[in-house]
């Protein structure tokens, strides 16, 4: 299911009531509550906003572009969430456009004072997608408590870009407007770090992979699917189902021309 241009535009508009111009470069803007997120957002797109809701959800959903060497970008702020587990509609709403929607950049920003806490979220969107940036806000409020980050460590341990901010400041966001473009275009690779499960985990996952090979098809990470499958996520499981219509509808509407 290696979806066009268009189809991917129809997706968008269709699930998630987000419009993506011809040409545009869509990025997804991922973090728990209060790391900043809302800053950068307002930071990088100005007054090219626009706020309404998510389809069907009573959730804000906030977007808005950016022009940047030429390039146009949609950022996507999706809502504060602590995990992709899909406990709440917040949850649900972050994974749901993360794997379904296909961004061509996730930054995930992290707060630098609590750092471990934060990357619990970014391991899990590894899982998903290697087109991942971090962004490590409140650096200046780190500094303040005396909290030392080795960026350039941290970058080689997570295998993907690693950008030093501090968004009330202004500070960083050229550097990650770069990184963006450099991700969304494929000049830059990454190599997300992932995490290695029990060997029972692991076992069932490798068992699984054969089966799920194909449902993927190059949409979905294989190993994450699997995951997913094997925690029995009910509300995951409907929105696979949903996603795998409307895209089985596609492939007819193909067939049929």
């Amino acid at each position: 299911m290696n979806f066009s241009v268009k189809q991917k535009r129809v997706l968008w508009q269709d699930r998630f009531g987000i419009s993506l111009a011809t040409g545009q470069f869509g990025v997804a803007l991922a973090g728990n509550p209060n790391v900043g997120k809302s800053t950068i957002f307002n930071a990088l797109t100005g007054l090219h906003q626009h706020t309404g809701n998510w389809p069907g959800k009573t959730v804000d959903n906030a977007q808005g572009s950016f022009q940047f060497q030429q390039k146009s970008f949609l950022l996507v702020d999706l809502p504060g969430t602590y995990s992709l587990l899909a406990h709440t509609v917040e949850e649900q709403i972050a994974r749901d456009f993360l794997c379904f929607a296909s961004p061509d950049v996730t930054v995930v920003v992290l707060d630098a004072t609590c750092l471990e806490r934060n990357l619990n979220l970014a391991l899990q969107v590894f899982e998903i997608t290697p087109k991942v940036i971090i962004c490590l806000n409140l650096m200046d409020e780190a500094r303040k408590k005396n909290i030392m980050i080795d960026v350039p460590s941290l970058e080689r341990e997570l295998g993907v870009p690693v950008v030093a901010a501090a968004a009330r400041q202004g500070k960083g966001l050229p550097e990650l407007q770069e990184k963006i473009l450099q991700v969304a275009s494929g000049a830059l690779q990454t190599k997300p770090r992932q995490i290695a499960y029990s060997p029972e985990v692991e076992k069932a996952v490798k068992q699984l992979l054969p089966l799920v090979g194909s449902l993927a098809d190059n949409t979905f990470s294989p190993r994450w699917l699997a995951l997913r499958l094997l925690d029995g996520d009910s509300s995951f499981l409907d929105s696979l189902n949903s996603f795998l219509g409307i895209s089985r509808g596609w492939e007819g509407a193909k067939c049929a021309q």
